[in-house]
């Protein structure tokens, strides 16, 4: 399994317990779909650096986990689909220069 990050935005007008179960859904995608969930942090509500879809702040959300490549476009694809998500971006950790010093 590689290693990989999400960063997504969930949509300002989300209440709190709705918020707390959609974080959990999307972890469950992963897990579901054989990954493992490492870390989660919330970063909590933030202002954005200009409008997005006649918004101006969202939830900022950072998630990182294990999983094969059939689970990360499954969870891209869930990600797309999802109305609560402003914006979101996978990267993998591994091409992160500090996950690649930690590794020597």
């Amino acid at each position: 399994m590689r290693k990989y990050e999400v960063m997504y935005i969930i949509n300002a007008s989300v209440e709190e317990e709705k918020r707390t179960a959609l974080i959990e859904s999307l972890a469950g995608i992963i897990t579901s779909e054989g990954g493992n969930v490492t870390k989660t942090n919330e970063w909590g509500m933030r202002e954005f650096a200009y409008r997005i879809d006649d918004m101006t702040k969202g939830y900022y959300v950072v998630v990182n986990f294990e999983a094969e490549n059939e689970c990360v476009k499954e969870f891209d694809r869930l990600m797309r689909i999802n109305p609560n998500v402003v914006r979101y971006m996978i990267i993998n950790a591994e091409d992160i220069p500090a996950a690649q010093e930690a590794k020597k």
